[in-house]
């Protein structure tokens, strides 16, 4: 059975939350009787998103309020 696991791929500080936030990705791992495969990225996340919802201020493309800007790209 495939198996799914939310991994982080790169940690920035982020001046809207305040603090460090990852960037994660949910990969899904093939089962075991297919071995060679790489795992496939379904989505991304941002470990701070739901607190950044939570604010007044646009926040930034992974809190879904502000796709214009992307720290992680800064």
């Amino acid at each position: 059975m495939a198996k799914q696991v939310w991994e982080v791929s790169k940690i920035c500080y982020c001046e809207h939350a305040g603090s460090d936030v990852a960037l994660e990705a949910r990969l899904v791992y093939p089962a075991e009787f297919l071995p060679d495969q790489p795992p496939r990225v379904t989505a991304h996340r941002c470990s701070q998103g739901m607190t950044c919802n939570k604010f007044e201020k646009l926040a930034c493309v992974w809190a879904g309020t502000n796709p214009d800007y992307d720290p992680f790209t800064v």
